[in-house]
């Protein structure tokens, strides 16, 4: 592997740790250390969507509760959060957003303020909500996790990704309904809470806010408590439309009503096994909540509802800016140029700052890129000469082995060839010994061969010598013979001419 290579891979890892689980992909099952805030640790199933993104809110090094934010509508699907318990209001209202929606190479491992955001986020808000999509407009900022429900830590809960756009008095609606569902039914009927899992989320409508934040048509909760032996589980569902009450529904009806059709609760928190005593005792104060709420509506006419709960049933506060007096108006007006000239000054020094720290750490990373190619080296140069170290006492055996067998066999040989000069000195006396011994044998076995030799040789000569006088004899009286013929004839010649 090239020393760039290495360098990118340790530029993923880092962004990877950077990231901290916080941003799930869509792909991925889970919320990382945010799946405790669900039951059986299994978030929904069936809601996932190419523009959906999975959060595990953290704030000040701590997960608060898990939020699948949709960078299409700009709200949340829905959030997710465990043993909630009515607190003290007197959070401040300071907006926070995710940095990684818009930035996914962002260093920031948590929500930060809007207003830090807007010089440290490269593309704010180009993927979810800002306070600006707000201003201006009928709606407010609705939390799907309200901060009243947060005993952890409420500033929390004022992250944008966990609100939707929600006229004032749906929102003091949903508020109050949530909470007073939260005091009376649900946390009494498990535990107090402590095995109670929530989730709260929007269905988007086809109007959107300054064509970027979709409004919600309604907005829905779905309880699973896993108390032993008690557990049970409940939805509920809240219209936008005005005069509508809150509306009890089991989860599986609820399941049907949402886009997706997801299942909320891994075996719908328990099945068969639910306590239905409790919820009927839910069921009671769920119609106790809706007739107040028809009471109050027929008490207040058109104006919008007004909490009866007391402070931990009020909507959050908004923000000073909103509740500014005319005077501060003016001076805010006539200190703007001022602020605006700190502003372009901040910003220039931020920008040198930002090409002076672009130059150290080009630099760096030369010097690191640099070092690695060294090191690389070196490393290489040292796996190389160990390998080959390696190699060679691997070696040693085997050719310490070829050589005895190469001895052995010389001694084998070397014997081999003694063996054969012994047996061929030895191999000496013995056969002069045994020719000795047979020459006997063989002179008297041969006496009778030579005697017949000898006996068939003079016969041969004496019949030779009797061939040769027959022969001549044969001859001699043949010669004669024509001697005495060839006399006749003349002697007969010379009388016939006598006559």
């Amino acid at each position: 592997m090239r020393p760039a290579r290495w360098l990118a891979l340790g530029s993923l890892l880092a962004l990877a740790g950077l990231l901290e689980c916080r941003l799930v992909g869509e792909e991925e099952a889970g919320f990382g250390e945010c799946d405790r805030f669900f039951y059986a640790g299994t978030p929904p199933a069936g809601l996932a969507a190419e523009a959906h993104v999975k959060i595990c809110q953290r704030f000040e090094g701590a997960e608060r509760f898990a939020t699948l934010y949709s960078r299409r509508d700009r709200i949340p699907v829905y959030s997710a959060f465990r043993a909630a318990r009515p607190a003290a209001a007197g959070a401040e209202p300071r907006w926070l957003v995710e940095p990684q929606i818009d930035d996914p190479t962002s260093h920031l491992e948590e929500v930060i303020a809007e207003a830090d955001a807007i010089t440290s986020v490269n593309s704010l808000g180009s993927k979810q909500a800002l306070s600006t999509d707000y201003q201006d407009s009928e709606y407010q900022t609705g939390q799907l996790y309200p901060f009243s429900l947060s005993s952890d830590l409420q500033v929390a809960t004022f992250a944008l990704t966990n609100a939707a756009p929600m006229s004032p008095s749906f929102r003091q609606r949903w508020y109050r309904n949530l909470n007073s569902l939260m005091e009376r039914a649900l946390s009494p009927q498990c535990a107090g809470g402590e095995d109670l899992y929530i989730v709260t989320g929007a269905v988007p409508s086809e109007r959107k806010l300054k064509d970027r934040v979709a409004v919600p048509a309604s907005v829905w909760l779905a309880a699973c408590c896993a108390a032993p032996g008690g557990g049970w589980a409940m939805g509920f569902v809240q219209h936008a439309r005005e005069g509508d009450v809150i509306e009890d529904v089991m989860v599986g009806e609820l399941e049907k009503l949402l886009p997706f059709k997801p299942r909320l609760f891994q075996g719908n928190c328990g099945g068969t096994e639910q306590d239905t005593e409790r919820m009927k005792k839910i069921l009671e104060v769920v119609n106790q909540v809706q007739d107040e709420e028809r009471a109050v509506q027929t008490k207040e006419g058109a104006r919008p509802l007004s909490s009866t709960k007391g402070p931990a049933s009020a909507p959050p506060p908004e923000p000073v800016e909103e509740r500014r007096s005319f005077l501060g108006k003016v001076m805010s007006f006539l200190a703007t140029p001022v602020i605006r000239l700190f502003q372009l000054l901040y910003y220039v020094a931020v920008g040198i700052l930002k090409n002076v720290m672009c130059v150290l750490w080009f630099l760096t990373k030369q010097v690191f890129n640099g070092v690695e190619s060294c090191l690389y080296r070196l490393g290489s140069a040292t796996i190389s000469y160990f390998l080959a170290i390696g190699e060679e006492l691997a070696s040693i055996p085997w050719k310490v082995l070829k050589v005895v067998v190469k001895i052995i066999r010389a001694i084998l040989r070397i014997l081999c060839c003694l063996l054969k000069a012994v047996c061929r000195v030895l191999g000496i006396p013995v056969r002069v010994l045994v020719d000795v011994a047979t020459f006997p044998m063989h002179t008297i076995g041969a006496a009778p061969i030579v005697c017949k030799d000898i006996a068939v040789g003079l016969g041969g000569a004496i019949s030779l010598l009797f061939d040769a006088a027959f022969g001549a004899m044969g001859s001699l009286f043949q010669v004669i013979f024509s001697i005495c013929k060839r006399i006749g004839y003349r002697v007969t010649f010379d009388n016939s001419g006598e006559l």
